[in-house]
């Protein structure tokens, strides 16, 4: 499923290429996504500026003047910008058509994702109000951490994975930074320190920053919006690399599930 650092790409790759474009047509193919496409998004589109593209959590937010077009890429969705003559492949079930001469097109295999037109403040949606603080944000940080983990028993990384405590952190950047922080991610969250959340924010916005920048994490199902792979797989130090030495210890990484989720950290260095 593409994360934070993914989406922000998509977001950062799309923006030039969308933004100040006004939209010419819209084609819904698909409409049965996780959500169903309304029947009247063209309508709200079509002839629309889109102003600029922003992020909240892994919403891309399409804000135009009438309203604001959210879309989640779910598990395997992916946006990319290409000719307007560019026939449809399988999967391409909308295309927003731009006055460029260009268009945004949504794939989304598994049809988890989501496109939905939003009237009002996006903040305020359903989707959106409940959500935690952007990690890469002042609002996240180990002082937060600790006061929302107080009596918590939950596992550190289920809590750190937790949208309503702070958005965008998934499953691998969430082993990634327990690993750099080294924290074990079966210690209930309620049991770290103020010491040890200051050291986990700070390595989280390091891993997340990193990985925006080398483009995101290659996953068989995601593609940046310029079609190419991200990069940040290669700098993944417990990620996917259960049985192998700990690049810090030698010790072999331990894989669990934790929240039916797959967790590999370092029995030594992870305390």
């Amino acid at each position: 499923m593409p994360e934070l650092p993914e989406v922000e790409t998509s977001r950062r790759g799309l923006e030039p290429h969308v933004a100040g474009q006004v939209i010419s047509s819209v084609t819904v193919r698909e409409s049965r996504l996780r959500w169903p496409i309304p029947a009247e998004l063209g309508n709200h589109l079509q002839g629309g500026v889109v102003r600029r593209i922003t992020r909240r959590g892994k919403y891309l937010l399409f804000e135009l003047d009438e309203g604001t077009l959210l879309i989640h890429l779910g598990m395997s969705g992916t946006l990319r910008v290409v000719p307007k003559d560019c026939p449809a492949a399988k999967h391409d079930h909308v295309d927003i058509v731009l006055s460029n001469g260009k268009k945004l097109r949504f794939n989304d295999p598994r049809r988890f994702g989501a496109v939905l037109w939003l009237q009002g403040d996006p903040l305020q949606h359903a989707l959106l109000s409940h959500l935690g603080p952007e990690p890469l944000t002042d609002d996240f940080n180990g002082e937060y951490l600790y006061r929302r983990s107080r009596s918590k028993k939950m596992a550190t990384k289920t809590f750190l994975m937790d949208g309503k405590v702070v958005v965008g952190v998934g499953n691998i950047y969430a082993n990634e930074a327990l690993f750099r922080a080294g924290i074990r991610p079966t210690r209930q969250a309620g049991r770290v320190s103020l010491a040890r959340y200051e050291k986990l924010a700070e390595v989280v916005k390091e891993v997340l920053a990193e990985a925006i920048v080398q483009g995101g994490t290659t996953l068989k199902d995601f593609l940046g919006s310029d079609g190419k792979p991200g990069y940040f797989k290669q700098s993944l130090q417990v990620y996917g690399r259960a049985g192998e030495s700990c690049l810090a210890c030698a010790n072999p990484l331990v894989e669990i599930r934790l929240a039916q989720r797959s967790t590999v950290f370092c029995g030594k260095c992870q305390k």
